[in-house]
């Protein structure tokens, strides 16, 4: 779209599917976020408190609202939910879920900063696009993890340890360079 803002539903749509993929940031704590969710008892439940929290962070840049450090705080997320596959600690879902949204809404706000200004129906159509790629994305971390704790517990926890340094790795860089800019 040469930068410029999505003008129909379909460009809404393939912007929001393509934002989180392209944005490394978000790519990689959607995936380690499905890919700790599969460790924890009914953890595909903390799917939709992502999604629902990236919603509201996007209705809030929407709106006007501004979130100071927001980048930061994606960026800290990003190296926490890192943190958390590494460590493969036992956490209740109420509180993953919590965390989850509350790290959606920072997501959800960065989100929007693309689609600012845009008319409803694109943006409607960027909201479900981004939307279905974090529940795609989410769910097949998962459904991996869990088919491999399933079989193999060995490959298990050195998965969980190289997608864990990889993210959060991820998320140093992208904080650093939030600070740096």
């Amino acid at each position: 779209m040469g930068g410029g803002l999505p003008q129909t539903f379909t460009q809404g749509l393939l912007s929001g599917l393509g934002h989180p993929v392209i944005g490394l940031d978000h790519a990689a704590f959607i995936v380690a976020a499905g890919f700790f969710l599969a460790t924890v008892e009914g953890g595909m439940w903390g799917v939709p408190a992502l999604i629902g929290g990236s919603l509201i962070g996007a209705a809030l840049h929407l709106t006007g609202f501004v979130l100071p450090g927001s980048e930061a705080g994606v960026a800290l997320s990003v190296i926490l939910i890192g943190g958390l596959v590494m460590a493969r600690r036992r956490i209740k879902l109420s509180l993953l879920a919590g965390g989850l949204a509350l790290a959606g809404i920072l997501h959800g706000y960065a989100y929007a900063e693309s689609i600012f200004g845009a008319e409803a129906t694109p943006l409607a159509a960027y909201l479900i696009g981004f939307s279905l790629v974090q529940l795609g994305i989410a769910a097949a971390a998962f459904l991996i993890h869990r088919r491999l704790i399933a079989n193999r517990e060995t490959w298990a926890r050195l998965a969980s340890s190289g997608v864990g340094a990889v993210v959060g790795t991820i998320g140093a860089v992208f904080l650093v360079i939030n600070i740096a800019a």
